[in-house]
């Protein structure tokens, strides 16, 4: 997007604000700024000859940081580096600057104080660019509640407060990312600000004074309504957000949780864009996952049973509850009855009662699917299963006549057994009301601009456990503009499905070894996480790397 668009206002490079020509230029080699010629170094606040309209520069500069941290940089009509900013004698502001943009050999980043409305002029003009070129499109006609506290361009740039400026951008930033965490890690020079984006920790930013760290963690219990005088004890809250305007304003909400380090506290933001997750939600089948069209009819087969229970297994952030979602969506009719129990309710599904977890008032999930079976159900949903009382009480559901669709914490399909006899489960009673166990993972599919074919080498390929002889459409991850330089883009999910038969469950009664109990699932049909994600690296939609970072080689 470089050198698109000229200077909103532009008049105003002729003198018109003598306030945005103050200063002076400062010799490149000034003591204290560093020798490394990679940074570009930071002059007071200098003067622009009013002759040469500035240019937006956003691919040196990109939109999201611009965003995040309130600064524009601009080329003139001579290819000198300007930076934009409503408060250019923000030491904050100048390292964060001055350690990701390089000036030309020999010049140096020259700094102009503008107002915050000319700096939401330059940022509207980025986001337009920025929404051209991905085609971005924004959640429409959402009614959001009164009171909740603004999150767009314009009250970033009507902000004083330069920790409440950095807060607020970053989780602007995050957002338009698409990342589902935000991570603040106290150091012991600062703070490193990283992304969870597509299941994989991004280094964004880094804050060089601990006392400014310390004071966007302040900042931040301050909006989530926590105690900022506790610094030695876990906490964890809540606040919302409006981002957008008009008919796109939408309601956003952070869930928070602040933890004691060696450092100071840090911080993690989920971040849940209902509105967002709506859309993704909108005719959502499990095809649109990306799962394999064998599955997810087998999964369909599974879920469509009149009673018994369907568990979903895998690791936080694994899909679980949006594939529950999915099958949902597929196999409610309206002839059913289907009661849910959530921490938290993601998605609003139509014609379901759901009901969400408040475990401060009492209502645990135990609690909650006793009171569900009393509600004349036909069909539950419980989010999660996290202790014996309600995988008994699930497991007494599946075996009275309802269908139980759930989830659990566990490697593998077949682990999901050994969960249960350390909850002290009588085995007889879980496997009789099991259907089936699907594990899954979710794979990073590789960006279509800019993953090139490639042949792995031996060692790649021993490695990652394949036959040195395995044919397929190797490919690798570069990295571009497109994909935040990462290589990858967007997720897709793999499936290991295990149905339970009369062996299966004979074997799991009598202890049978794990090495059994895995050669009777293979001679039934069963395929592994590893073999699904083997098949997916060699039609080309991932890598050898993505391949061992998310299953185990075996």
């Amino acid at each position: 997007m470089g050198g698109q668009g000229g200077e909103p206002g532009a008049d105003a490079h002729h003198g018109r604000d003598d306030r945005d020509h103050r200063g002076a230029d400062v010799p490149a080699d000034l003591p204290g700024r560093g020798a490394d010629p990679m940074t570009a170094q930071i002059v007071e606040l200098a003067r622009h000859d009013g002759q040469s309209p500035l240019t937006p520069d956003w691919l040196l500069w990109p939109v999201d940081e611009a965003m995040r941290l309130q600064v524009v940089v601009a080329r003139d009509g001579d290819g000198t580096l300007w930076a934009l900013t409503p408060a250019p004698g923000d030491d904050l502001l100048r390292e964060a600057v001055s350690s990701r943009v390089s000036a030309p050999a020999g010049g140096v980043l020259r700094w102009r104080e503008i107002d915050a409305q000319k700096l939401a002029d330059w940022l509207a003009q980025g986001e337009h660019a920025y929404q051209a070129m991905e085609s971005l499109h924004e959640a429409q006609g959402l009614v959001v509640d009164e009171g909740v506290q603004e999150l767009n361009i314009q009250s970033l740039s009507s902000q004083t407060s330069p920790v409440v400026r950095l807060l607020d951008g970053t989780l602007f930033d995050a957002l338009k990312s698409q990342a589902s965490d935000l991570h603040l890690e106290s150091t012991a020079s600062g703070m490193v600000i990283r992304y969870r984006l597509d299941g994989v920790m991004e280094r964004v930013g880094d804050i060089g004074s601990r006392e400014t760290a310390e004071q966007l963690i302040s900042r931040l219990k301050v909006v989530a309504e926590l105690d900022i005088g506790e610094r030695r004890l876990p906490q964890d809250g809540r606040f919302k957000r409006r981002v957008g305007q008009g008919a796109e304003a939408r309601d956003v909400d952070f869930r928070v949780s602040i933890m004691p380090s060696s450092f100071g506290e840090d911080a993690v933001v989920r971040i849940l864009d209902r509105s967002k997750l709506a859309e993704d939600h909108t005719g959502l089948t499990l095809d649109k996952l990306g799962f394999e069209a064998a599955d997810a009819s087998l999964i369909l087969k599974l879920a469509a049973k009149p009673y018994g229970m369907l568990l979903v297994t895998g690791p936080t952030g694994s899909g679980k509850t949006t594939t529950l979602y999915a099958v949902i969506a597929q196999t409610q009719d309206g002839r059913d009855k289907l009661i849910t129990i959530e921490d938290p309710v993601e998605y609003q599904l139509s014609g379901v009662v759901q009901i969400p977890v408040n475990e401060k008032k009492g209502l645990t999930f135990a609690r909650g699917l006793r009171s569900i079976l009393r509600h004349d159900p036909d069909k539950i949903m419980v989010g999660e299963i996290r202790d014996a009382e309600t995988a008994q009480i699930a497991s007494q559901a599946a075996l009275t006549g309802h269908l139980v669709l759930t989830t659990v914490h566990a490697n593998n399909s077949f682990d999901v057994i050994g969960r249960f006899m350390h909850m002290g489960l009588d085995l007889y009673n879980v496997v009789s009301a099991l259907n089936g166990v699907l594990a899954q993972r979710l794979m990073r599919r590789l960006c279509g601009h800019c993953a090139e074919s490639w042949q792995p080498s031996p060692t790649d390929l021993k490695q990652a456990g394949l036959p040195l002889d395995a044919a397929g459409q190797y490919r690798r991850a570069i990295g571009c503009a497109h994909c935040r330089g990462t290589g990858y883009k967007g997720r897709r999910a793999i499936a290991e499905v295990l149905v339970m038969d009369d062996v299966l469950r004979d074997l799991i009664v009598s202890r049978s070894s794990l090495t059994q109990i895995k050669a009777h699932a293979r001679a039934a049909g069963t395929r592994l996480l590893r073999d699904a994600a083997i098949a997916c690296v060699l039609r080309g939609e991932t890598t050898l790397e993505e391949l061992n970072r998310v299953t185990l080689v075996e």
